[in-house]
């Protein structure tokens, strides 16, 4: 098992706990007392600790499996519990999150930049998945507490401005995972040989596909939806 530099782990521990704790505060907002809320709190917690044990036991360190445990152990059930909460808990939890909570937990994408530059520095990751090469995501994350501050400054949503947004930002973040997983070391990998993407097999930098990147990605799919049916609160 890999062990990374204490300010690596430490850095990104802590954004994982504020990305967590910003969506937490999302939930209690509006919607803490719903079965969704509920099965979304304890859902995060147990993935949390589930995807630390495995990580912690080398279970994610073998890459032979198409498609490799981290995808099956670690992003595939987070997405599909995305799936379900649109599917079946749209009215009563998706659209009643509060959209400028779910805007600001962006900022959260700085920290996570950075921490993937390090790993870069320490031969974790390929350059290309840094802002020094063709990761752009960080971006994301500065503009978020800007658009905050533009988009709400009147008690009401802007919503041209945040929609555009939103969908830029999502572009960006799927630029970053593409790249990812092409630089994953696995049967699906097509760049950075050299200096393969094998961070994410360790703790705790599972959690950046397991637990962050889902939690992203539902902020917008959530903010897109609110905005784009009119429930822009």
């Amino acid at each position: 098992m890999e062990s990374f530099p204490p300010l690596i782990s430490i850095t990104f521990m802590l954004t994982t706990f504020l990305c967590v704790g910003i969506l937490f505060l999302a939930i209690k907002k509006h919607t803490l007392n719903t079965a969704a809320a509920k099965i979304v709190v304890f859902s995060v917690g147990f993935w949390l600790l589930f995807t630390a044990i495995l990580a912690k036991g080398g279970f994610y360190e073998s890459t032979t499996m198409f498609p490799p445990r981290v995808v099956l152990f670690g992003v595939l059930p987070a997405n599909l519990l995305i799936i379900c909460l649109f599917i079946f808990a749209r009215s009563s939890f998706v659209e009643n999150l509060p959209l400028k909570v779910l805007t600001f937990l962006h900022i959260i994408r700085i920290p996570v930049e950075f921490v993937l530059y390090w790993l870069y520095q320490e031969k974790y990751i390929p350059q290309i998945m840094t802002f020094e090469g063709a990761n752009f995501d960080i971006l994301s994350g500065i503009s978020a507490p800007i658009i905050c501050l533009i988009a709400f400054r009147n008690n009401s949503a802007s919503r041209p401005l945040l929609i555009v947004w939103n969908l830029l930002a999502l572009g960006l973040l799927a630029n970053i995972v593409v790249t990812a997983v092409l630089a994953f070391p696995s049967p699906m990998q097509q760049i950075a040989f050299d200096q393969p993407n094998r961070a994410i097999m360790y703790f705790p930098l599972i959690w950046l596909p397991a637990v962050v990147v889902p939690i992203v990605l539902f902020s917008h799919l959530a903010s897109i939806w609110k905005l784009a049916t009119g429930r822009d609160s």
